[in-house]
């Protein structure tokens, strides 16, 4: 079985500020190293009382799901012959309570490319690249997708067309 390993490192620069002794002073920054990239800058959503400016880990997930399903689609497209001029997602993302804990229960993706080539076929990919997306695989609520491809050259129109 094939597998590949993944290293990061994780360490709370908020206790250069002082010891988490009280949950409304203590600070949520944080720094994550991972061999050879640059250095990722964090802290808790501002809903928990985390620095607005930075990312936080909702956001981290958000943009695991939306980039790991344009990497597949992207490679299967090409694969098929499909020529992808842009690609651009517009994902959302909802947390609620469920059996006690806070977690995540939908994602959505939008993603929205203009192709060259077989436009149906590059519709289908859209779920293919779901089917094959593996981080989408590792999560236990629904990723749902909801694409539009435009063939080059075709006029573009609001998504609010698309639901009339």
């Amino acid at each position: 079985m094939k597998s590949h390993a993944y290293e990061a490192h994780l360490r709370w620069t908020g206790s250069d500020q002082g010891a988490a002794v009280d949950y409304k002073t203590y600070s949520r920054e944080y720094q994550a190293d991972i061999p050879g990239k640059p250095r990722l800058i964090g802290s808790s959503d501002p809903a928990f009382r985390g620095d607005p400016a930075v990312h936080n880990p909702e956001d981290l997930l958000l943009i695991a799901l939306s980039g790991c399903h344009m990497l597949t689609y992207l490679a299967l497209c090409v694969r098929n012959g499909i020529t992808v001029h842009t690609y651009e997602d517009h994902a959302t993302g909802t947390m609620a309570e469920r059996d006690g804990n806070l977690r995540f229960v939908e994602v959505t993706l939008r993603p929205d490319c203009v192709v060259s080539g077989d436009v149906e076929l590059a519709r289908r990919l859209h779920e293919q690249s779901h089917a094959h997306c593996f981080i989408a695989n590792s999560v236990n609520f629904p990723v749902r997708n909801e694409p539009r491809v435009t063939l080059r050259g075709e006029a573009r129109y609001s998504a609010s067309a698309d639901k009339a």
